[in-house]
């Protein structure tokens, strides 16, 4: 009997479990994964940014998180030794028609609480120098890191703990009874006081194993990237990202540099076929099924059909990739690029066609549903851990148990 086991080895599933043992130092704590690592999917598949949360909608869950998030995973990496850098992005206005857009987000990152700076074009060439652009924000604590890293360092101090990691396991299916919770798996049947689903890409059919049917379904949209050949890095000093288009619900491509010091150049959103669907020819019958009789995505497509058919021209024309990049800095070529892996976003996605907006967690009677945790959730993932543990419940016989 364990009295926590956590479904998913990503990087909220992870922090998660280091949160219960700050909560509850003596639990016994298992974490389930099917794949044979941790921080196979959404993790191990991201840009590595550090996030402030200038984006997003002040007082929501997102914004709070990557603005304490950005704060507490540098710590973290300054306390274990893992290698960051909190160099900063500049988000710019290239066209006439972004600037008020650019005020506005200006103004959101203010209400956000970060600290920002409005720069003109020669400040913006001292530091990013080949750039172009007629304005730009300035956000100092936007940084770099590897989730991976991040990760597997979350799964040492669970394992210090006295958890355990199983991996190579699949949640099957999951019944609440009234003083436990049973775990069918492909290895076998574990029972926990409690259960937490934090299983990223398939969280709405944990959840829907476990009994809780939800108003939402996880669409997976796939970001395809491109590198920067090495000879040609020179041209981003650290992070470069366009105006957001606000009737769009990505954030357009864009430049890193990575913590190894190469530079990815994207994404582009597109629906993925499979939910770990990380190639254009991967295809699962069961999840495209699942996304075209939903009515949310037709919804969804309906109302973004235009923007939609331009990130699927991005994706199969690497001209108008180019192009797209070529808005921030026009010097690159269809040449100084070379295919990179993409990654695949666990976006949750509501019945009248709505993506779900911020994090979204569900609470049960012996089970807790993380059900909406795409970026910026691996910023963010040590406060999600700890407003995961802080919800569970209060209830004398199951803390006497416990504690």
């Amino acid at each position: 009997m364990y009295d926590f086991a956590i479904v998913g080895g990503g990087i909220v599933g992870l922090s998660t479990g280091m949160a219960i043992y700050e909560r509850f130092p003596n639990s016994k704590v298992i974490v389930i994964e099917k794949e044979s690592a941790v921080a196979e999917h959404q993790t191990g598949h991201n840009s590595g940014v550090i996030h402030s949360g200038i984006y997003y909608q002040p007082g929501s869950f997102k914004a709070r998180f990557a603005r304490q998030g950005s704060q507490s995973m540098t710590k973290f990496c300054q306390t274990h030794g893992i290698q960051h850098d909190i160099c900063g992005k500049v988000i710019v206005a290239t066209k006439e028609e972004e600037l008020p857009l650019l005020d506005n987000l200006y103004k959101r990152g203010l209400e956000n609480k970060l600290n920002i700076q409005k720069i003109s074009i020669d400040e913006l060439k001292e530091i990013e120098p080949h750039v172009k652009g007629l304005s730009a924000i300035r956000v100092p604590q936007a940084g770099i890191v590897n989730y991976r890293q991040v990760s597997e360092k979350f799964a040492d101090i669970i394992r210090e703990q006295g958890g355990e990691i199983q991996l190579n396991t699949k949640v099957e299916k999951i019944h609440e009874e009234s003083d436990n919770v049973t775990v069918e798996t492909s290895r076998g049947t574990f029972k926990a006081r409690m259960v937490i689903n934090c299983a990223g890409l398939h969280s709405d059919r944990v959840a829907a194993s476990a009994g809780y049917k939800t108003d939402m379904k996880i669409v997976p949209f796939r970001g395809e990237y491109y590198k920067l050949k090495p000879e040609k890095r020179y041209l981003v000093k650290n992070l470069i990202y366009p105006v957001p288009n606000p009737k769009f619900p990505f954030l357009g491509v864009h430049f890193t540099r990575m913590i190894s010091g190469e530079v990815d150049a994207g994404p582009n959103a597109v629906l993925s076929f499979k939910r770990e669907g990380y190639k254009k020819t991967d295809f699962n019958a069961r999840d495209l099924a699942e996304v075209l009789r939903y009515g949310g995505f037709w919804k969804l497509a309906g109302k973004f059909m235009k923007e939609g058919l331009d990130e699927y021209v991005r994706s199969f024309s690497k001209k108008q990739f180019t192009k797209s990049l070529q808005e921030l800095i026009p010097e690159i070529q269809e040449e100084d690029l070379i295919p990179a892996p993409a990654g695949v976003r666990a976006q949750a996605l509501r019945d009248d066609g709505n993506m779900v907006d911020d994090f979204h967690i569900i609470v049960g009677k012996r089970t807790i549903h993380v059900c909406n945790a795409p970026s910026p959730a691996a910023t963010a993932s040590i406060e999600i851990g700890k407003e995961v543990a802080s919800r569970i419940p209060n209830q004398s016989h199951l803390l006497q148990a416990i504690l």
